[in-house]
């Protein structure tokens, strides 16, 4: 009995060791939780608001629930607490996504995280973000995160795509392909158009001055046609006061077009 007592009481032990080790950690992880918010937010004024007022911040704890559970293999328990947080903040993290330290998703209504979906540190998400699939494949089928990475509202990650570190996706581009490495990602589909370094400070995005290849490419082909109506003038001066009219009004047209490639929007 005396042997069976003592087996029994090092169980416990370690029982308690180890509640007491993952009680530390959880203390750890919503600390480091908080802090990114403080560090990413300029409307959080205290860490009480940010606790009781961040739909963010309390999906990502509900999941770290439901992951674990889905990690130790109770059925059915962590999908049930999925749907609860998805119900609780607008937000779906399935209990398979893998999730670093430090994801800061910000307002987070519509927010959609797929089963296979891997995360690294300190990322950012704004809302109506998907990183989600592309059909019914099985296997590795959603996005895999690095670290520093941001997302603007509405962008779409879809398949088993790479988004490199410090990558930057534009709100409502739609991914389908890998993402180099600091670089930003703008358009349907996403181009990237790579940046000297990466920013320091607060990791946003500035939506103003996005860069826009498509814009590019056509300013670069309205400049050619402008090149060869010139040289048409040159070749037939008979036309050139009829082809002096339509540049000025194709310049007119163009001068009101510009200002949304600078983003001035709709």
């Amino acid at each position: 009995m005396t042997i069976v007592f003592r087996k029994l009481l090092g169980i416990a032990s370690l029982g308690i060791a180890g509640l007491s080790r993952d009680v530390h950690t959880a203390v750890d992880e919503i600390s480091s939780d908080v802090t990114a918010v403080q560090e990413r937010d300029p409307a959080a004024t205290s860490k009480f608001e940010i606790v009781t007022s961040y739909p963010g911040l309390h999906a990502l704890w509900l999941h770290r629930l439901a992951h674990k559970l889905r990690d130790v293999g109770v059925p059915l328990v962590p999908r049930w607490i999925s749907q609860f947080n998805r119900v609780l903040t607008g937000i779906e993290i399935h209990p398979g996504a893998k999730i670093g330290h430090g994801l800061f998703i910000d307002h987070g209504a519509g927010v959609v995280i797929g089963e296979t979906t891997e995360i690294g540190d300190n990322v950012t998400m704004y809302q109506g973000v998907t990183l989600g699939g592309t059909g019914k494949q099985t296997g590795k089928r959603h996005p895999t995160v690095g670290d520093n990475v941001v997302f603007g509202a509405g962008a779409k990650v879809l398949g088993a795509v790479t988004v490199g570190d410090n990558a930057k996706i534009g709100a409502g581009s739609v991914v389908v392909s890998d993402v180099p490495k600091n670089s930003t990602v703008v358009g349907n589909p996403g181009r990237p158009v790579l940046l000297q370094g990466q920013r320091v400070g607060i990791p946003d995005i500035d939506y103003r001055h996005l860069p826009d290849p498509v814009a590019e490419a056509v300013k670069c082909l309205v400049a050619r046609i402008v090149e060869m109506e010139q040289e048409l003038d040159e070749i037939h001066p008979e036309r050139k006061g009829k082809r002096q009219e339509a540049v000025r009004q194709t310049q007119e047209m163009l001068a009101e077009l510009l200002p949304f490639d600078q983003g001035a929007g709709i």
